[in-house]
């Protein structure tokens, strides 16, 4: 089992998994060639095509949209982020899959009215990345100038090669872990979703 390798060769077999997503690796090195600081290709794009490899499914499939995060909070303007999914938007054209480009230093500005949950601004692209609902999400692959792969992985990679969905109570209230937790037990039935803990802190709780 891929879970019980050492890391090193954990992530060995993610890079091998991954790249059997032509979308994915394309979003890489695309994404590359944007320059956008402190980026990240993450969440479902790369925890689906794991759990489509390890079930035998074609690695696309089920994948509803390709996320890319960067972190610039030099300017929080609603136009200079969208300047950066323009260029994108040119950029990923041709492909056939959405990508989705965020500027995770301005997340705080829209989170609560779109979850009903305040959000602290995020220092780095990682932790915008350790605050998704499930910490099988919390997954971040970029490309180096030399053309390494830097993995993020703040929970480890066992959980995604285990087909497990764990909560991440810091932020995300429960009912959005459900609520995905839910479909993606629709189009992978093999997971194994555990249980919101009880007498969880989490953002909304502090807010009141």
């Amino acid at each position: 089992m891929i879970s019980r390798l050492p890391l090193d060769e954990q992530l060995e077999s993610l890079r091998a998994v991954l790249s059997r997503n032509d979308v994915l690796t394309e979003v890489l090195a695309r994404t590359a060639t944007l320059d956008l600081p402190g980026w990240y290709v993450t969440a479902g794009c790369l925890f689906q095509t794991v759990w489509n490899v390890v079930t035998d499914r074609p690695p696309t499939s089920g994948i509803k949209d390709y996320d890319v995060f960067y972190f610039d909070k030099g300017d929080l303007s609603w136009e200079a982020e969208d300047a950066v999914i323009k260029a994108g938007q040119a950029v990923f054209a041709d492909l056939p899959a959405e990508v989705e480009i965020r500027n995770e230093a301005r997340v705080h500005l829209w989170y609560e009215e779109k979850f009903g949950v305040a959000c602290s601004p995020y220092d780095s692209t990682e932790a915008a990345i350790d605050s998704f609902a499930a910490t099988t999400c919390c997954l971040g692959v970029c490309v180096v100038p030399d053309g390494r792969w830097r993995v993020y992985a703040p929970h480890g990679l066992s959980d995604v090669f285990n087909l497990v969905v764990r909560p991440n109570p810091v932020l995300a209230p429960q009912s959005v872990h459900e609520s995905k937790a839910a479909r993606w037990r629709e189009l992978w039935p093999e997971l194994t979703v555990l249980e919101w803990p009880s007498g969880s802190v989490t953002s909304a709780s502090l807010a009141g």
